[in-house]
């Protein structure tokens, strides 16, 4: 049986993988960081809630409808608010209040749904946690097991789409230039269609499995959006693979940065766990402001094999 601080660790860390993943996804396409991207994860959390406690089903079972909602949501930011706005030429200022504007529309239509879910069908809604439905295997819990294991399946198959299908490497081609993209024939609205699905499946997806991890309220996914912000720039807001390493490492320091503190000062501190993201995050921008896959590791090990010698 695993040590449970490890266990949350590694459970929290898959999933915050997949959020920063498709919050890496979303911004090299449009270069915009998406504020709503938490309220998408909610969403999913929402319909596992309506899955297991309206239709009666498995929590698992519900996650393909999850990750569906998701998508959708995302899609309707992208096509309906983004599209139209870059289009006319709007400001990166303007591209990101919309998203932000957008989070306070969904946010607000989650609460009403919550409302309805509370009076309507007798539901307990605001503060609800599924982890009683969940399985266990080996003494371990589904969560635990699921979330890791679909962790590493999604970030292969990404990997192998990125880089073995034309279109995986028309996508990569149109997300590093435009330009040159559209003028070899690559649709690129089309591919920036693409790579926002993929992004709302991802959040619809992981808030299906927060859900059975946390207490879900309505602001459950943008409570992650700092964790979720820190864990792209630690990698490098511009690099896929470098969002899944910041995943990991702001995961796993959350977790035991905020157990190791709660064991010194009690457990009154753990309310300031956002704060060890955005501290990880500062010092990130101040020694690598291009995230970690932005070091130049082989100067740096050259440098360090001629002091040795």
């Amino acid at each position: 049986m695993l040590d449970i601080v490890l266990r949350d660790a590694m459970t929290y860390s898959s999933l915050l993988i997949l959020l920063s993943t498709g919050l890496t996804l979303m911004y090299i396409t449009t270069k915009v960081p998406n504020f709503a991207h938490g309220a998408l994860a909610t969403i999913g959390g929402y319909m596992t809630l309506t899955g297991t406690k309206l239709f009666k089903l498995n929590p698992y079972m519900c996650l393909p409808f999850a990750s569906i909602v998701g998508a959708i949501g995302s899609l309707s930011l992208y096509l309906c608010v983004l599209r139209p706005l870059m289009k006319r030429g709007a400001s990166f200022v303007a591209l990101m209040a919309s998203t932000i504007g957008f989070e306070m529309i969904a946010l607000a239509l989650i609460n009403i749904y919550a409302d309805y879910l509370s009076r309507v069908h007798k539901i307990f809604s605001r503060e609800f946690l599924l982890r009683g439905l969940d399985f266990k295997f080996m003494d371990e819990p589904g969560i635990f097991i699921v979330s890791c294991v679909t962790m590493l399946i999604i970030v292969l198959t990404l990997y192998l789409f990125l880089t073995r299908t034309k279109f995986g490497i028309a996508m990569r081609a149109a997300i590093e230039n435009p330009s040159l993209a559209g003028v070899v024939g690559i649709n690129v609205n089309h591919v920036y269609t693409v790579s926002w699905t993929i992004a709302g499946l991802l959040a619809g997806f992981s808030g299906g499995l927060l859900s059975m991890f946390a207490i879900g309220t309505p602001l459950m996914g943008s409570n992650l959006l700092p964790s979720m912000f820190a864990a792209s720039v630690v990698g490098g807001y511009s690099n896929i693979y470098g969002a899944m390493l910041g995943g990991a490492l702001i995961g796993l320091s959350e977790i035991y940065g905020i157990s190791a503190l709660a064991y010194q000062f009690g457990g009154e501190i753990i309310a300031y766990r956002p704060i060890i993201p955005l501290f990880v995050m500062s010092v990130t921008l101040l020694l690598a402001p291009t995230g970690l896959t932005g070091i130049n590791w082989a100067s740096i090990k050259k440098v360090l094999r001629g002091k040795r010698g």
